[in-house]
């Protein structure tokens, strides 16, 4: 990666510069504008003929969070072809982007010479991986986080310096927390742990700074009353193994899990996640996406106006035809916590 560059983000990406970005005037190129549906949207990563309705909108991501220092293999850009449609209840969006890469191997178990099991791992300085991961595109919805469309998801980043992060100490490059009272609507599709069920994790970020409060920071899933995913571990071997696994098996699916035994014989490689749909409002939102001839296509379909528990402080909603609604797109290439995105915001329209 380019020093340049690493040491512009940097100073960019933290809370408080406010100095440094402008206000945001958004040309036509920065307005996704939603149109009606012309017929029934299939969400299944194929383009259906409905969505040549839909004008699109190009997000060109070219901004990397950090530098590995084990290396990073991923890309260091590409561009988001974003469209969206909308019906009397639900509103959808479809992203295409290129990425030469179909990376599916989440900390998986491979069998070795001996007959034993490693779980494949390179984790930084930081305590993540750049090698062994998923796939994964975050988008962030303002709800009601201050300069969010001026500064973008940058309102909520706080970099770390001299290895602390908000003076406390974290060996992370850098957390998302917003100020009191302030939150912002998080969709993480991940391509290992929701895909397979046809899901985005719906998650949010609030003001929370402590990780004694919360791990992840300000970063936290949305109300749920089942489902999810876990690590395929337990004592340092897999724990769960399913009928039919094969080399490029992504997940485990919950429901089809049995315990893994020494006498196991099948696949060489068994994927690191267990995983089963979401339940609650951590599901609200469905999605699917395919990888083809280095191209991943996404479809997402969420119901305009949620109303699970807590929606109007976890969920942006969609509920004035008339509104603006400022989000920011960021695309992991096999990445735990790096990824690649832009400066600012870009704003959703309905026609």
């Amino acid at each position: 990666m380019n020093k340049k560059k690493t040491s512009l983000i940097a100073n960019l990406c933290c809370v408080g510069l406010s100095g440094l970005f402008a206000a945001t005037v958004h040309a036509d190129d920065d307005v996704l504008t939603s149109v009606r549906a012309g017929g029934p949207v299939v969400v299944d990563g194929v383009v259906d003929h409905v969505w040549t309705s839909a004008k699109a909108v190009h997000i060109e991501l070219d901004q990397t969070l950090y530098e590995p220092s084990n290396g990073y293999p991923g890309m260091a850009s590409t561009t988001v072809e974003m469209k969206s449609l909308y019906d009397d209840k639900n509103i959808y969006f479809l992203l295409q982007y290129t990425d030469p890469t179909h990376s599916f191997d989440r900390f998986p178990w491979i069998k070795q010479s001996d007959g034993s099991w490693q779980q494949k791992m390179n984790k930084d300085s930081t305590g993540h991986d750049n090698y062994y991961y998923e796939d994964k595109v975050a988008i962030f919805w303002n709800i009601s986080a201050d300069k969010f469309e001026n500064k973008g998801c940058a309102v909520a980043c706080h970099r770390a310096s001299g290895g602390k992060v908000n003076g406390i100490d974290d060996s992370s490059v850098g957390r998302k927390f917003t100020r009191e009272g302030e939150t912002i609507d998080m969709w993480h599709w991940k391509s290992v742990r929701t895909n397979p069920n046809h899901q985005l994790d719906d998650q949010f970020v609030d003001s929370t700074h402590d990780p004694k409060q919360n791990k992840e920071w300000g970063r936290k899933g949305d109300h749920k009353t089942g489902g999810g995913y876990k690590d395929n571990v337990e004592r340092g071997k897999p724990a769960y193994v399913s009928a039919n696994l094969n080399e490029t098996s992504v997940a485990i699916p919950d429901a089809a899990k049995r315990p893994f035994t020494p006498y196991y014989n099948g696949s060489t490689r068994i994927p690191g996640i267990v995983t089963a749909p979401f339940e609650g409002s951590r599901g609200d939102i469905e999605g699917y996406g395919v990888w083809r001839d280095g191209v991943w296509t996404l479809e997402i379909k969420r119901a305009k106006v949620t109303e699970g528990q807590d929606a109007a402080l976890q969920d942006v909603q969609f509920s004035d035809p008339k509104g603006r609604y400022p989000f920011g797109v960021a695309v992991f290439d096999n990445s735990q916590i790096n990824h690649i995105f832009h400066f600012g915001s870009y704003v959703l329209e309905f026609e």
